[in-house]
């Protein structure tokens, strides 16, 4: 996903001049040729979140349209008062790229998992929040937040996250993607988690369960008409989610299906409310958390057999 977002950004720093990439000292290995092409749109305001933020509020003001990158737990907690009062309160077009999901730096420990990214995000008036499934998601969502009036936040995964779309078409800001068709439950992802939902909604498929897989990319706004019109007439809800039960996609859609009335059995396959001890791959925390295509599917096919 990280060379998604650097090459549609330079395309769009290619076609208007008042694209700037902001970094916290980070994307080395991946921005130097953006830096090398657009030397002029690019600034490292050093390892100083709080700075990025201001400094990106700066020059939206001055009429640019800054995307500032760091890793997702600084880009979101180390800096939230000066998103909650220079970006928001103001509503100036900043889009902050978030660099990594909650298990991306496995080993690095709680500091580096943004588990709560989405619920204070969501939050804050004015904040657009979104989360790419795969790169063409990137490409189509960061060309959205191009357009926006007011601030954005991006959370991308690391990197070789596979392509689960086939084409672009029905990648659109604020609208969810419906990807497979099923009348018995439905599985809404967001993040890097669309393809395990992608895959356990096969596995279902063989054992006699029809699953649809609708991608959440948006989380605020909520595409509620999209939402609903995929849910009616299921008997199970799921939501998938690298990030905290709390506040986040689960959050989220539970409020949509009380505020609807929808008696679905709902499930949030997300993580608990706890800081995840021990130390371990990315694969070894999602499956402890059920978030692998076997671990969502047990889930379903459990809820949808139950009596």
């Amino acid at each position: 996903m990280r060379t998604a977002f650097i090459r549609t950004l330079s395309a769009l720093a290619e076609k208007d001049k008042n694209v700037w990439l902001v970094t916290g000292d980070l994307g080395f290995s991946v921005f130097e040729n953006f830096i090398r092409r657009f030397p002029k749109q690019y600034l490292n305001v050093g390892v100083a979140e709080q700075n990025l933020i201001g400094v990106s509020a700066g020059l939206a003001l001055s009429g640019k349209r800054p995307f500032a990158y760091s890793i997702s737990t600084f880009a979101s907690m180390r800096a939230y008062e000066q998103i909650r009062n220079d970006l928001c309160y103001q509503d100036l077009p900043v889009a902050i790229i978030a660099g990594g999901s909650s298990f991306s730096y496995s080993t690095f420990g709680c500091t580096h998992f943004p588990m709560e990214d989405f619920a204070i995000m969501r939050a804050l008036p004015n904040m657009t929040v979104i989360s790419p499934g795969d790169p063409l998601e990137v490409e189509a969502l960061l060309k959205g937040m191009n357009k926006l009036r007011g601030p954005s936040y991006m959370r991308i995964a690391k990197k070789g996250e596979p392509t689960v779309h086939t084409t672009k078409s029905s990648i659109a800001l604020g609208k969810v993607a419906l990807l497979e068709s099923g009348e018995d439950a439905a599985i809404i992802a967001t993040g890097r988690i669309l393809p395990s939902a992608q895959m356990a909604a096969e596995i279902l498929k063989g054992r006699g369960i029809r699953a649809s897989v609708v991608s959440c990319h948006t989380l605020k706004p909520l595409d509620a008409r999209g939402l609903l019109a995929a849910l009616k007439g299921k008997k199970v809800i799921a939501t998938c989610e690298e990030h905290h039960e709390i506040g986040g996609l689960g959050g989220a859609v539970s409020e949509l299906i009380a505020k609807n009335g929808i008696t679905s059995r709902f499930l949030s396959i997300a993580i608990p409310d706890e800081f995840p001890s021990g130390v371990g791959s990315q694969e070894y925390f999602l499956e402890r958390y059920h978030l692998t295509p076997e671990g969502i599917s047990r889930k379903v096919e459990k809820a949808f057999r139950a009596k």
